[in-house]
């Protein structure tokens, strides 16, 4: 059991980092990256992703810090989130296609991607990230490693960071009709009744 709990402490120390700033690296500079187009991006990409992580992986020891130990009362909050990030994820992948997940619609020339409202979209405009908040908490639970609290604690004004980007491009990309969708939809919390 400890062992699998430190190989998932330090798969999220080293993929947390990764996923979260190659956001921050395509949406603010979208442009530039749809005119090299998207197979240069992520080769260009590429080279400091293998470089943090590497740093990460060589100080994994220091940035875990405290093994805070296994205790049974972590299930209590492991299985429900597990279970929300499941539901979550199946709704999302109806109307989110690998190909657009991977920001493949922000880095092209050609095919701008269009602008999903259906399913759990009518719902929140974000199912990906609360997708992903979820399921890291379920994650860093099982772990329970001080570092990764404390790298969880971060990940919500980062990502509430990315987000903003990421509308600002839809914006650039959709015009009224992603304002409109932003004034009927909420950001976070998904709204309940009728869509």
């Amino acid at each position: 059991m400890d062992t699998a709990r430190y190989v998932v402490a330090v798969m999220m120390l080293v993929s947390t980092p990764i996923a979260v700033g190659l956001w921050y690296a395509i949406h603010p500079f979208a442009r530039y990256w749809r005119r090299i187009g998207p197979v240069w991006s992520y080769g260009i990409l590429a080279v400091p992703s293998v470089a943090v992580g590497w740093a990460l992986w060589r100080a994994r020891d220091t940035f875990l810090g405290t093994d805070l130990g296994w205790h049974p009362a972590l299930l209590a909050l492991i299985i429900p989130t597990a279970v929300i990030g499941i539901v979550i994820a199946r709704l999302r992948r109806r109307h989110l296609n690998q190909r657009v997940l991977t920001g493949i619609p922000e880095l092209s020339s050609t095919n701008k991607g269009s602008l999903i409202t259906e399913g759990i979209y009518s719902r929140v405009r974000n199912p990906r990230y609360l997708e992903f908040i979820v399921f890291v908490l379920a994650y860093v639970s099982f772990a329970n490693y001080a570092g990764i609290w404390v790298l969880y604690a971060l990940t919500f004004p980062v990502l509430h960071g990315v987000v903003l980007l990421e509308e600002r491009e839809l914006r650039q990309r959709f015009g009224a009709e992603y304002a409109e969708y932003c004034r009927r939809v909420p950001r976070y919390l998904p709204r309940v009744g009728p869509s």
